[in-house]
This record gives C-alpha cells, structure tokens and sequence, in this order.
C-alpha cells in the first residue's frame, strides 16, 4: 500500500505509451495471521473469492483510475510471477523486459529510472 503512490505516478505518466495493471493477490499480512504492526487494514485470511475482492477494493482505494485483477483463490498468479506477496514487472510484446526483486524490499519503483532515465523526470519516484 506505501507503494501505490509512486505506482499511480508512473501510471499516470506512462498511460499514452503503456497499460499498467495491479493483480491483487492473497493478503500478505491477515490479521487473523502473521500480523504486521503497520499493517493499515485489518483484513483476515480470504476464505474466498468473495472475501478477497472485497479486500481488493480497499488496494484500489490507493490507485484509483488502474485497472485491478484478482487472483485466483489457488493463487495462480501469485505463482506464475513469484509476487510473494508483491512483485513489479514491465512486460512487452509478450517478453518480459523487467522483473523486480521480491517485495516488498527486494525492488524499488525507482529501479525503473534506470530503463527510461532519458524520460522519466526524477520526480516521479
């Protein structure tokens, strides 16, 4: 969630030459689970799909205006890309062009500074 804001600029400044999308995916910190002592949501483990739409909806709260997939309850995109529990990925014509570490410390948004340093403006991230 700390994220988002630095997502939704790079969003909004790339939104003529790319598409972005946030894929929600099981709660990393459930407060019926391991639970984070800043976590700003109390959301417990998605029993199903129900459960985790709803929580999806809080996560688009923090970047309006994208697009927003869910994952499957058998986490089939949290697989397929090794999110656990966040990941950032640029991928183009069907070839992935950038794949962040782990999150949330193993990549940082402004890791993208160095792909497009010519037209990303610094203030972006």
């Amino acid at each position: 969630m700390a994220r988002l804001r630095s997502f939704q600029r790079l969003a909004a400044h790339f939104v003529d030459i790319a598409d972005f999308l946030l894929v929600y995916i099981e709660e990393a910190h459930p407060s019926d689970g391991w639970v984070s002592s800043d976590a700003a949501y109390q959301i417990p483990k998605h029993q199903c799909l129900q459960d985790r739409l709803r929580a999806a909806q809080l996560m688009q709260q923090g970047a309006p205006g994208c697009p927003l997939a869910v994952d499957t309850m058998d986490n089939a995109s949290s697989a397929a890309y090794g999110a656990f529990f966040e990941r950032l990925y640029i991928i183009q014509e069907e070839v992935v062009m950038y794949q962040g570490g782990r999150g949330p410390d193993g990549y940082k948004i402004s890791e993208l500074r160095t792909l497009h340093s010519a037209t990303v403006p610094s203030s972006l991230f």
